[in-house]
């Protein structure tokens, strides 16, 4: 199965470039030229996607892990990525993924691997699947749906929008796990395909993104605007708290403001620790009193469901009817303890309806992370 693919969204320049229009990014490319997210590259006039068909792994988590609170509650997920990323965050949680085989893809490129050229081999760095192969795995395995997730899946949308499909024929679900920084066209094209999304929220400063991403944040604005009302995309955000960065009461309230004011209360805020990583090992991890005390300025600016992540807090992990506050759905990590939803997803207690996509009783899948092999269903 070949690995390339070429894209749609370029522009041929007049100084014999051509730019990828897929992020605002816009990298300007000559031919053996691979764009910052190191998938996509320049070659006999063209924009190629260079991974089409390959994954870093896949694994069946927890939806909850991704994380996704209100979709599917306890159900298994299919979870695979690839490598690249259009941000450069210094703090990157899961940077051996998405800053991983850079020298590879370059082989690829200098190979002219296109038609008519030599392909580099590549199986051995990457596991190999057609859209059909996963969406039959998922099917197999009992998930509900599955994920484009460890790095970015803008910068390989046309593998993930081919397995979406592929998925939806089985009636699976697609879901990203993305930071949102992509152009308006390919958004929509991407999105169209997507049933829900975790949409990293890195900040709530221009400086921020600029500094430690080299990205936007109008831009990932944009996104959440865009899917929350023009799309049906069950929309969920996360926010990484990094101490001394992102993390003063007046940021996060600014930031739970625009969220309740541009999306609506519905919009469930997950608040994360950072750990010390990539290249930003200078800084502590966040405390438990961080998250908890940015949860508590979530809910006073009128978010009704608000989390905290990469810590053990079933209390702040947990959900609770906005109306009369009590206990919906009860966690512990990514276990359910805890069922108060009706057949119709309201409130046992008061019939209140709890936002979300809940399709029948929660799944049991628990906390189980079990790594798969595609080419062989095993």
């Amino acid at each position: 199965m070949s690995s390339l693919l070429e894209t749609r969204y370029a522009t041929l320049l007049d100084d014999g470039r051509i730019q990828c229009d897929l992020c605002p990014r816009r990298c300007r490319l000559h031919d053996g030229q691979r764009g910052l997210c190191s998938v996509r590259g320049a070659a006999r006039g063209r924009i190629w996607l260079l991974t089409y068909g390959l994954a870093s792994g896949f694994c069946v988590d927890p939806v909850e892990k991704k994380p996704l609170y209100h979709f599917l509650p306890g159900t298994p997920i299919l979870s695979f990525g690839q490598t690249g990323c259009n941000l450069t965050c210094r703090f990157c949680q899961n940077y051996s993924i998405s800053k991983a085989n850079e020298k590879d893809l370059d082989t690829l490129l200098r190979g002219a691997a296109v038609p008519g050229g030599g392909e580099a081999e590549f199986a051995r760095l990457s596991d190999t699947a057609t859209p059909e192969m996963i969406a039959r795995a998922a099917k197999r395995m009992g998930c509900r749906s599955v994920a484009f997730t460890y790095n970015d899946p803008v910068i390989f949308m046309e593998f993930a929008i081919d397995v979406a499909q592929a998925c939806h024929v089985e009636g699976i679900r697609a879901v990203a796990v993305t930071a949102g920084y992509i152009e308006a066209a390919p958004r929509v094209e991407f999105f169209r395909h997507i049933d829900a999304a975790n949409v990293d929220l890195k900040a709530f400063t221009e400086s921020f993104y600029k500094r430690l991403c080299t990205g936007s944040l109008e831009a990932v604005k944009d996104t959440l605007v865009y899917l929350k009302h023009e799309t049906d995309v069950w929309v969920e955000i996360t926010t990484l708290l990094i101490p001394e960065e992102n993390d003063s009461p007046a940021e996060i309230e600014a930031l739970c403001r625009w969220v309740t004011e541009a999306l609506g209360p519905d919009v469930p805020v997950h608040f994360s620790a950072f750990h010390p990583d990539w290249k930003m090992t200078d800084r502590p991890r966040t405390p438990s009193a961080t998250l908890r005390r940015a949860r508590e300025i979530a809910c006073a600016a009128g978010i009704r469901y608000a989390y905290v992540g990469n810590v053990h807090d079933p209390e702040y992990d947990s959900s609770y009817c906005h109306a009369c506050g009590a206990l919906l759905i009860g966690r512990d990590w990514f276990e359910l303890t805890i069922w108060n939803l009706d057949d119709h997803g309201c409130c046992r207690h008061c019939g209140t309806p709890f936002a979300g996509v809940i399709d029948g009783p929660p799944g049991a899948w628990g906390r189980q992370r079990r790594p798969v092999r595609i080419v062989d269903g095993t």
